[in-house]
């Protein structure tokens, strides 16, 4: 709607002047929604609102801020301003989504974490919702990494929902960023929830869905996903379960089955090549919108070992002996370092025990 009004005004002032006539002129919005504008309009105060985030620690960015994460201005629907508590980085333009039913299984919340733990120590960013289950099991799994993860919030940032989650919602700050786009003060009401679906997604360059029933917002994550070209990718579960009926549906549609890091980095394309699809298209444009590359070895979160490893190959394969000579580094260290870097994208195995650059 933002981005309609913008389109016939102009500009922001012009749009925030029009009458109530010139506003249900334009396409999409008609009388009614022009008159809940007008009045939204009147009754908002910018200065108390400015004030309000201020001293909740929160700060504001429009579309046109070069802080705005770079994925997300692409989407249809960008929301035209976010409030954020945390810090956004280049890093956060390798992010996947983690989402899944609120009351998941004991097993869906260890799968949650497992894969946000090990992305997280390959160097995403993990976004989800900060809503009770699988997104606080996947939120748990990157800080638990020492990662970064976003959360994006159903409420505005002065509002803790789930009340019980105020102690993660403080670490995801510092560790990352907790985003809304409603006011600081806006409630958790249930109509909040569905766009903000489209940011969880419209963040990441995948979305792995574990545990969504019939009705579920996962499936409202991996929908917005789908329209936006994203990844959609399915953790399975058990068959004979409720929690598992819409993401199992996802699979017969032709959604990845990923069961381990390895399947999303397949689904995903590797980071030191050229990604499949959507994510070349949003690198190529996210270049244009960031002073440094999105995929770059340096942006990584590479350990002194995995430096050296990396530095000692290179196009033509080389075996894991050589490397444990070249760097005077034990096997066991060398082996766990390849292991990292191969899920990073940055080296591939072949047979033999050969290894070389992507």
């Amino acid at each position: 709607m933002f981005a309609k009004l913008l389109k016939r005004f102009r500009s922001v002032d012009r749009a925030l002047g029009a009458s109530v006539t010139e506003l249900a002129k334009v396409n999409g919005i008609g009388p009614r929604t022009a008159e809940r504008i007008a009045r939204s309009r009147d009754k908002f105060d910018p200065q108390k609102e400015l004030a309000a985030a201020a001293k909740l620690g929160v700060w504001i960015i429009n579309a046109a801020d070069k802080r705005y994460p770079p994925p997300l201005r692409q989407i249809y629907d960008p929301p035209p301003v976010l409030y954020v508590k945390g810090t956004l980085n280049r890093a956060d333009n390798l992010a996947i989504a983690i989402v899944g039913t609120r009351r998941c299984s004991t097993y869906g919340a260890e799968q949650a974490a497992r894969f946000a733990h090990v992305l997280a120590s390959a160097g995403f960013t993990i976004a989800s919702g900060m809503a009770r289950g699988i997104d606080t099991a996947a939120h748990r799994g990157a800080l638990a990494a020492g990662g970064r993860t976003i959360a994006v919030h159903g409420c505005g940032l002065g509002n803790i929902f789930p009340p019980e989650n105020k102690k993660l919602l403080s670490l995801t700050a510092e560790s990352g960023a907790c985003l809304s786009e409603l006011p600081v003060e806006y409630e958790a009401l249930p109509e909040n929830f569905p766009p903000r679906n489209r940011i969880i997604s419209g963040l990441a360059l995948g979305v792995i869905v574990i545990e969504a029933p019939t009705r579920s917002g996962a499936l409202l994550t991996a929908k917005a996903a789908l329209s936006q070209n994203r990844e959609v990718m399915v953790v399975p579960g058990k068959i004979d379960s409720p929690f598992n009926v819409g993401s199992h549906r996802l699979l017969k549609e032709g959604a990845k089955l990923v069961d381990c890091v390895e399947d999303v980095m397949e689904a995903l394309g590797y980071i030191g090549a050229d990604l499949k699809g959507h994510a070349t298209l949003s690198a190529e444009k996210a270049q244009q919108e960031v002073e440094a590359p999105l995929f770059d070895v340096g942006r990584l979160n590479l350990s002194r070992t995995e430096k050296r490893i990396y530095d000692c190959l290179g196009a033509e394969p080389t075996h894991a002996d050589e490397v444990i000579v070249a760097t005077g580094n034990g096997a066991g260290k060398v082996n766990s370092a390849l292991i990292s870097l191969r899920l990073k994208g940055l080296i591939k195995q072949l047979p033999g025990n050969l290894f070389k650059r992507n």
